[in-house]
């Protein structure tokens, strides 16, 4: 698995009212970030020996959507200044992520990928989705006040 030099973080925040909490500022300091970048390393790793011949029905899609979880979650990010922007944008990372258990799947069925593998990726995935679904539940928490001054 590859190591971030970032620090693990929270998914979402707690006690963001104490003076000297640490406070996440970009996203890749988000642990669900880095988690989904780490799997799409080991998927793009794990790629290279799926067949030529599935390049454009498995292996570019896979690829794709393990990238596009990272991508969306980048995305909402910088959308938190909207509530529904960035629920939106988490949303179609938990899309991509339930694309990407469905590509390994069907690479463990056709015997292309170890079981076992498949199955800690998919389980890897669960985590993900957890982690997005928490940051939706808790996206009032996420979201940037405007200080509109009248």
């Amino acid at each position: 698995m590859i190591q971030s030099s970032l620090s693990k973080t929270s998914t979402y925040p707690s006690n963001r009212h104490i003076m000297n909490q640490q406070f996440i500022i970009n996203y890749r300091e988000l642990r669900v970030y880095q988690s989904a970048l780490d799997i799409a390393m080991q998927v793009f790793e794990l790629a290279q020996a799926l067949p030529s011949e599935e390049r454009d029905q498995l292996t570019l899609p896979l690829i794709r959507a393990t990238r596009l979880v990272c991508v969306y979650i980048a995305q909402a990010w910088l959308k938190r200044r909207y509530q529904a922007g960035f629920i939106a944008k988490l949303n179609q990372a938990e899309v991509e992520a339930a694309t990407a258990q469905v590509w390994l799947e069907f690479a463990v069925l056709c015997s292309y990928l170890d079981a076992q593998k498949g199955q800690e990726l998919h389980h890897d995935y669960r985590q993900v989705l957890a982690d997005l679904s928490r940051l939706i539940e808790h996206s009032a928490a996420w979201v940037l006040t405007l200080n509109v001054e009248s």
